[in-house]
């Protein structure tokens, strides 16, 4: 037997008595199956991509896409032997294939991964920390982020000589630099004395250093004086003009961090139960704890760097995956990545191609998910309640 199996076979099969357990045997019925959930959300991220690359200011035809994606793929030199299978049926307008393939698919292959690993990081800090208020932001990844693109963003206001800081690539890195910066700080403060990184010293540090860094943040408004609205735009969350490159940033970061989170979802699994019970299955807590801690943090701190502080998806989405298919992160670890692809892409199409005027993402995202999260936290208030 393998390691694996041995730790998945000591997991003690613990069942509630009397009325909790006829409780717990109706949510098990209830449950949904995560293959079902998985074909349900990646046929929702299908459907999200065509109506997003046909919806908008200038609308495209099913057959119009076909032909001007494969066009775009066939000018990759590695794929040309795909000039085998034919050629477009008319003549393309390049205009169109900007704007399909230069404008709008960039924007939204950043929003789905984005989305992504916001979902996934979600999944593990809400595991890892005990915790199902956590999310991406818990530990201060927003707000350092927030900061560091606040300071490039006000020294190209006081500084406009140096027109390399208008870049927005530059505000990504400064982002992702002091985001990169505030985790290491946050752990430095919540270590003990043994090395180990306790769930509650994580959180108490993370919410110290958010305050001092909101505190910083809205002095760097006030430096910025009457050009303070671009600090307040990027802190509100938003994929306009976005390019393949900040899509590639993302995927150089979410990519290795998914390597890195889903082979680790037993240990997960096996650490909900508790430092002492997890050690003694074999489980080295406090590296699976740092090693997920910095994969995660970092897939959020990218997606915060190239779009901004986009709030809730993180929060609600492991939350809904748990509800409809339990709490097993070998499923709810790949299941909150689709969702959280699913939700974010969404949203901004919807800002995009059906709202009047553009809103940032992140506003629409608060205004939906933090209601429903409501509803739901009520909900499962009521459930301890009556249980």
């Amino acid at each position: 037997m393998s390691d694996t199996t041995a730790r998945e076979a000591a997991l003690p099969a613990s069942r509630p008595s009397g009325r909790r357990e006829r409780a717990a045997d109706g949510v098990a019925a209830r449950r949904m199956s995560p293959w079902l959930l998985a074909a349900v959300l990646g046929a929702g991220i299908v459907a999200v991509i065509l109506v997003s690359l046909k919806s908008g200011y200038m609308p495209f035809s099913p057959s119009e896409i076909w032909d001007i994606l494969y066009f775009k793929i066939l000018s990759i030199p590695r794929l040309r032997f795909l000039t085998l299978l034919g050629a477009p049926d008319a003549e393309l307008d390049p205009s169109r294939v900007l704007v399909l393939w230069d404008v709008r698919l960039p924007r939204l292959v950043t929003s789905l991964i984005a989305g992504a690993a916001l979902g996934l990081s979600g999944a593990v800090f809400q595991g890892i920390l005990l915790n199902p208020l956590a999310d991406p932001y818990t530990l201060g990844v927003s707000s350092g982020a927030a900061f560091g693109a606040s300071v490039v963003i006000v020294c190209s206001i006081l500084f406009p000589a140096a027109a390399f800081l208008t870049n927005p690539l530059v505000a990504a890195g400064g982002a992702f630099a002091a985001s990169a910066a505030t985790l290491f700080v946050v752990m430095l403060l919540a270590a003990d004395r043994e090395g180990r990184l306790p769930p509650p010293n994580l959180i108490l540090a993370g919410v110290i250093m958010s305050a001092i860094l909101s505190a910083a943040i809205s002095f760097i408004k006030y430096l910025a004086g009457d050009q303070v609205s671009s600090i307040i735009f990027w802190l509100l969350g938003s994929f306009q003009a976005r390019t393949w490159t900040e899509a590639g940033i993302v995927a150089a970061f979410f990519v290795p961090a998914l390597s890195v989170v889903l082979p680790s979802a037993v240990d997960l699994n096996i650490m909900t139960l508790g430092v002492r019970s997890a050690e003694t299955l074999g489980v080295n807590t406090g590296r699976v704890r740092l090693k997920l801690l910095v994969a995660s943090s970092f897939a959020a701190s990218a997606s915060v760097a190239v779009a901004g502080i986009i709030g809730f998806v993180g929060l609600i989405v492991p939350h809904l995956v748990r509800l409809l298919t339990g709490p097993d992160h070998r499923s709810l670890l790949p299941l909150s990545t689709l969702g959280g692809a699913l939700l974010l892409a969404a949203a901004d199409t919807a800002v995009r191609a059906f709202l009047p005027g553009e809103i940032p993402v992140g506003v629409l995202t608060a205004l939906l998910a933090g209601p429903a999260f409501l509803v739901i936290f009520r909900r499962k208030m009521k459930d301890l309640v009556h249980v």
